[in-house]
């Protein structure tokens, strides 16, 4: 199982009164650091103007915006495909003006999410649920080296920390699920030290106590993560497993007593695919909206590739796919020579992980190998890499998923240095350059540029120009005027031009869309049509309608025109 007796023994006395001193002095000069990093970073991003790279980035910040800021406000507003917690997470901070323009209130919840991710990275070992079975002061030395060396190598890992400046949802999905995996160590860990034959009775209530607590925490933050990524629905299924094996191997007395706990965490992880299914059925009429609908992976791939063209890597070929997968992940650690370093290392630290048997551990942090290559192979997700055909840049962010496991892994070695050397100054030296040789790797990156920062720089080119073009004709309209528009692929036009979602009349707002499609000129005072959209085609049928007013033409991009509804028509309800 995941911890021997002795090792119960141990976290046990962790958790007491032993080493809170040393532990929390850990923890807070910990997150110091990662908040100086994370506002470090998003000052310089900002300044810079490169946090609203990713198109994903606005589109996260406009959802949470139209939650409130629409003609149908309301919490079908949150759409399909991309689940809630992010979006309802944000919304307090894009309700100032100035913070949804620019972008900054979208990058709060990532920023926060980066700190916390850190933290529990460090838990696993500063709690004693990883660290190794001595005691006294070589015990603290262990945990404290392989907390700090795995925090580390996930806070300074220049993708992460550009993400974590932007509204992406990498940081905030790295932290739950982290955090997740935190509590189920602690669940075993409790329930494990509760079966001690020895304990004496106040120890075994404070034990069962705790595996009630931690087991709670962790079916709320499952919870919390299956509502950030899918990825995480994965993540549950296998943890209610973990968690029914550690409850039928107790013995019967503990079983009893955690049989409630146990319950909850089963109903409340099971609830949420549920609810989403459940949601997607009432607003769309089909409970797999979110899987096969045209805004999914799916249906974006069908829509997209042009007829003739070859399969994405990794189409119905699981071991394509995980090739794929793993080289993305190794980019997003680095792209020197000294990665495959840091990845041998990583793997012999997979291996002392499962000497002392953390086989759950283990696969929990390596489930996205599993998820993302089963995604690439059968649900339409393409990963291109600039160093692999098709030589170009999409969905590189995911291999991002890996970096705890690695960092885990890289904590673990570092642990096992300070158990086996037992002259401080000599594993100090040992452990010294391991940091280093992390440091490095991650000054390549930065000297080549993170991939993720890539990747957005990339493909932001031609959809930054559109928007500022477009928003630069929108900002000459009547301040009370509305539009017709589509705005799933550039609203952040509006956002730039500072124009309230509520002014739009877009697809968001179920019962209007069709109707004004069909008659614009009753609706709207303007629309905006972009070449292949459904306002694009209502135009085409209108033409006599609408006056033309502007071309939006950029290299890159669908031709896009803007018009205005002629004066003499009368007004609709819409108006």
């Amino acid at each position: 199982m995941e911890t021997t007796s002795a090792e119960a023994v141990a976290w046990r006395q962790s958790t007491s009164l032993g080493q809170p001193r040393r532990r929390n002095w850990n923890t807070w000069a910990l997150a110091a650091v990662a908040a100086l990093i994370s506002i470090l970073s998003f000052v310089y991003f900002y300044a810079h103007g490169e946090i609203l790279l990713y198109g994903d980035a606005v589109a996260h910040i406009n959802i949470a915006r139209r939650v409130f800021d629409s003609r149908t406000p309301g919490p079908l507003q949150l759409g399909t495909v991309w689940l809630p917690l992010p979006h309802l997470l944000t919304i307090p901070f894009v309700v100032p003006q100035w913070l949804w323009q620019s972008g900054v209130g979208g990058s709060i919840v990532s920023m926060i999410a980066y700190v916390f991710a850190g933290l529990g990275i460090a838990r696993l070992f500063w709690s004693g649920l990883l660290g190794i079975a001595n005691q006294g002061e070589q015990s603290g030395r262990e945990a404290g080296w392989g907390g700090w060396v795995a925090a580390l190598v996930l806070l300074l890992n220049p993708n992460l920390i550009y993400l974590q400046a932007t509204a992406m949802t990498e940081s905030l999905s790295l932290a739950l699920t982290i955090w997740a995996i935190v509590w189920f160590a602690e669940f075993m860990a409790a329930r494990k030290s509760a079966a001690i034959p020895d304990a004496n009775h106040e120890e075994r209530r404070q034990s069962v106590s705790r595996a009630r607590r931690s087991l709670e925490l962790c079916a709320i933050t499952l919870a919390a993560a299956m509502l950030t990524r899918y990825d995480s629905w994965f993540l549950a299924v296998i943890v209610g497993m973990a968690v029914l094996v550690g409850f039928f191997s107790a013995p019967g007395r503990l079983r009893a007593q955690l049989k409630t706990a146990v319950w909850k965490f089963a109903v409340l992880t099971a609830a949420i695919p549920l609810f989403w299914m459940a949601y997607n059925f009432g607003v769309y009429q089909n409970p797999l909206e979110f899987a096969n609908g045209p805004y999914s992976a799916r249906g974006i791939e069908q829509r997209t590739t042009r007829p003739g063209d070859p399969p994405h890597p990794g189409t119905h070929s699981m071991k394509t796919a995980a090739v794929y997968y793993w080289k993305d992940a190794q980019l997003n650690l680095g792209e020197g020579k000294l990665q495959l370093a840091l990845v041998m290392l990583a793997i012999a630290g997979v291996v002392i992980l499962l000497n002392r048997k953390f086989f759950f551990i283990v696969v929990f942090l390596w489930l996205p190998l599993l998820f993302y290559s089963l995604s690439i192979a059968y649900g339409g997700v393409p990963i291109f890499m600039p160093v692999w055909w098709p030589f170009s840049y999409y969905n590189v962010r995911y291999g991002l998923q890996l970096l705890p496991a690695l960092a885990i892994a890289l904590g673990a070695v570092a642990s096992l240095v300070n158990r086996k050397i037992s002259h401080r100054y000599r594993s100090y030296a040992l452990n010294g350059t391991l940091v280093v040789l992390m440091l490095v790797c991650y000054w390549q990156a930065w000297r080549a540029a993170p991939i993720c920062l890539r990747e957005a720089r990339v493909n932001a080119v031609t959809r930054m120009a559109f928007e500022s073009m477009l928003a630069g004709e929108l900002s000459k309209l009547p301040p009370q005027a509305s539009l017709l528009m589509f705005t799933g692929s550039h609203v952040g036009a509006l956002q730039q031009a500072g124009i309230p979602l509520r002014r739009t009349l877009n697809e968001g707002n179920y019962g209007m869309w069709q109707p004004a499609l069909a008659d614009p000129a009753r609706w709207v005072d303007y629309v905006v049509a972009q070449q292949g959209d459904a306002v694009w085609q209502s135009a085409q049928q209108h033409s006599s309608e609408l006056v033309r007013m502007a071309n939006i033409v950029v290299p890159g991009q669908p031709e896009a025109v803007l018009y205005r509804v002629k004066a003499s028509l009368a007004k609709g309800p819409g108006r």
